[in-house]
């Protein structure tokens, strides 16, 4: 009797929660991929804010004004060719609440990131490495992606779906705060244990490269600078990689990627050139 009913729950929870899960998918643009998302946007962009601002405060912002105009100048086409983008899929509602904002920390960490919300930081010691404006763009291509693939709810979504159940962002900051922001920030690449905590998939990082070679090319830099970028940062860090590549693809099956996409990503270039 008791497996009978253990067997006829099953059969009606099941259903549902199958049922949850799809209807909790959202799109990610230019892919088509389906993904997770369990967590309200505006709610994630609310929280990204705040901590935002807390990182911003508490870490000191570069006074060097030439390489801070070059991070924001980049940003700010990068930015653009995604809003142009987004208009013209008919997706600019999935930039609501978006507010972008470029800054330049010192840190000589090699590392960079962007927030739900379009709050991007870029750390100097990554700049060595970006040598020119089409090496930061391929940076900031690369990580504006991850937001505007909501990549970071993604993560979120499934790390809460694994600690909290369905339970709602604001409830879980409410009842765990502690637990909800160390989600949050590892969600979005801030901290030193990033790709030790939480480090995106390999899909996401391949989903945020092919997204971010069409965003540059449509800003107008030559996505072919990404190859020689991604080279050299495979020689940094010896047998340790930088944080930045931790939680990243083998390089050598990233550069074959950025290849295999090299030809659809031009086609934007030409355009926009």
């Amino acid at each position: 009797m008791k497996k009978q009913s253990l067997n006829y729950w099953l059969c009606r929870i099941f259903p549902v929660i199958v049922l949850f899960i799809v209807m909790s998918c959202a799109t990610v643009p230019l892919t088509g991929r389906r993904q997770l998302s369990l967590v309200p946007e505006s709610e994630v962009i609310s929280l990204s804010l705040t901590e935002y601002d807390k990182f911003i405060k508490s870490n000191k912002l570069s006074t060097d004004k030439n390489k801070m105009a070059l991070v924001k100048r980049v940003g700010e086409r990068i930015s653009k060719a995604v809003e142009a983008y987004m208009t013209n899929a008919g997706l600019s509602q999935n930039l609501d609440g978006y507010k972008w904002e470029f800054n330049l920390v010192e840190d000589q960490t090699v590392n960079a990131w962007c927030m739900s919300g379009g709050k991007v930081v870029v750390y100097t010691g990554l700049l060595p490495l970006t040598l020119t404006e089409s090496g930061l763009a391929t940076v900031l291509g690369h990580e504006i992606s991850h937001a505007v693939a909501r990549h970071g709810s993604e993560r979120m979504s499934n790390q809460m779906l694994l600690q909290m159940g369905s339970t709602a962002l604001s409830t879980a900051m409410a009842s765990k705060p502690a637990e909800t922001r160390n989600i949050v920030m590892t969600a979005f690449g801030i901290g030193s244990q990033v790709g030790v905590v939480l480090p995106f998939s390999r899909d996401n990082e391949y989903e945020a490269d092919y997204m971010g070679l069409i965003f540059m090319a449509m800003a107008g830099y030559d996505p072919n600078e990404s190859i020689p970028f991604w080279e050299r940062m495979s020689k940094q860090g010896g047998q340790k990689p930088p944080e930045f590549l931790s939680t990243h693809p083998v390089d050598a099956n990233r550069i074959a990627r950025l290849k295999e996409k090299m030809p659809d990503a031009l086609t934007y270039y030409k355009k926009n050139k």
